[in-house]
């Protein structure tokens, strides 16, 4: 009988990580399906009780990650994980002077320091099944939006860990994928009200701000079926690539930030997310 194959999901209580378990599981894989909120991934463990298992895991907390490399050790059949898959996230959508320090750490927590000590701790049992890592990566590591810099700072930061943790493994045979991301419908967007206080917090800038929360909403992004159905794809192949592109929007983004001179790229933008009318609004600053 062929030995059963063993995926960790986190960020699985929703979105992506919730249709990435259900799809896996339905491939027969055995799913250890993190997150913080486990009383969300109950359905898909009633549907399949034998493959989904709930942990409950909050990855910006490292102690966290040691006990379930410790249960791991005691649970996994030679070991060995076939697949890590790296999708836990938090949006951060505030114009840069308006993130506080608190938000900072965390988002940087969950985005970047979470993927690389879950990395870190679970290698030795992708080593020994020449398993696949996987980023849920984002096409704002590509193109720095405003209102979102932090942001887009973490996916930066996770995609280069990304391309240089995949040499580091390919003559191990672990397969490593970074998944730059673009539309895809969850429900990760940021409701969070500006401070009282931002330059920001003003009538004039409302279409701006209104228009980055809402950009992925609005720009047709594909379901998460979808999407994930294709990331699976990239998973199972032989190919070993370690960029690849899914969801709506993401090769006209890697194309734009290719190709597209900088000057022109800041207009686009401008006048996509509507700052010059913002700036019109304001009136043009006075010559010093």
């Amino acid at each position: 009988m062929e030995d059963v194959k063993v995926a960790v999901v986190t960020g699985a209580s929703s979105g992506i990580g919730f249709e990435l378990t259900k799809q896996l599981a339905n491939k027969g894989y055995k799913v250890y399906a993190a997150a913080r909120r486990v009383d969300r991934i109950t359905p898909l463990q009633t549907e399949f009780p034998n493959l989904v298992v709930p942990v409950k895991l909050d990855v910006a907390e490292p102690a966290q990650i040691a006990t379930f490399k410790l249960r791991l050790q005691d649970e996994l059949p030679g070991q060995k994980l076939d697949l890590l898959y790296n999708n836990a996230g938090q949006s951060c959508t505030f114009p840069a002077v308006d993130v506080s320090n608190e938000n900072l750490e965390m988002v940087f927590k969950v985005n970047v320091f979470g993927p690389i000590n879950l990395c870190r701790e679970l290698i030795p049992f992708l080593l020994k099944a020449r398993g696949t890592i996987v980023f849920t990566g984002s096409l704002a590591g590509l193109i720095s939006f405003p209102f979102g810099s932090v942001y887009s700072a973490t996916k930066s930061a996770i995609h280069s860990y990304a391309r240089g943790l995949h040499l580091e493994m390919k003559p191990f045979g672990v397969k490593v994928l970074n998944v730059i991301t673009g539309g895809v419908a969850t429900d990760i967007a940021d409701k969070r009200s500006l401070p009282e206080d931002s330059i920001y917090n003003i009538p004039e800038a409302q279409d701006a701000l209104e228009y980055r929360r809402n950009m992925a909403k609005n720009h047709k992004p594909m379901s998460a079926s979808e999407y994930v159905s294709d990331v699976l794809k990239d998973v199972e192949s032989s190919r070993r690539p370690v960029d690849v592109y899914h969801g709506s929007f993401v090769r006209v983004a890697y194309w734009l930030s290719s190709f597209v001179p900088a000057w022109i790229m800041e207009k686009i933008i401008e006048h996509r997310f509507k700052l010059d009318t913002f700036s019109k609004k304001l009136g043009k600053p006075k010559a010093q």
